[in-house]
């Protein structure tokens, strides 16, 4: 990721996305460069129009993420506590039928 925020960061300022220039970026920011990654990430913006991308980027709408009501947490709550107790049900029955092999 952070060769991409290289490039970004590039682009901002308004430099050259070249492999140089990520190099140094990386290089700055203390990250071991590979160079492989370098020209691979060049290679892939080579015909993008990066602020074409990042508008289309910023104009996606995403659903926004419901927290669950009261209700649903409380209701929640309750299935947990009857699923524990049949567990603990099934444990006890299991354990007497353990005992009553013993001294079957």
């Amino acid at each position: 990721m952070e060769y991409v925020y290289a490039a970004l960061l590039l682009h901002k300022a308004g430099k050259e996305v070249n492999e140089e220039n990520v190099k140094k970026v990386l290089e700055a920011a203390g990250v071991k460069v590979d160079e492989s990654r370098v020209k691979a990430l060049i290679a892939a913006l080579e015909n993008v129009n990066i602020d074409e991308v990042i508008k289309e980027a910023s104009s996606m709408s995403f659903a926004p993420v419901q927290q669950p009501k009261e209700e649903e947490k409380k209701e929640e709550k309750k299935e947990e506590k009857k699923e524990e107790k049949k567990e603990e049900k099934v444990s006890e029955e299991q354990a007497a039928a353990g005992l009553s092999a013993l001294f079957g």
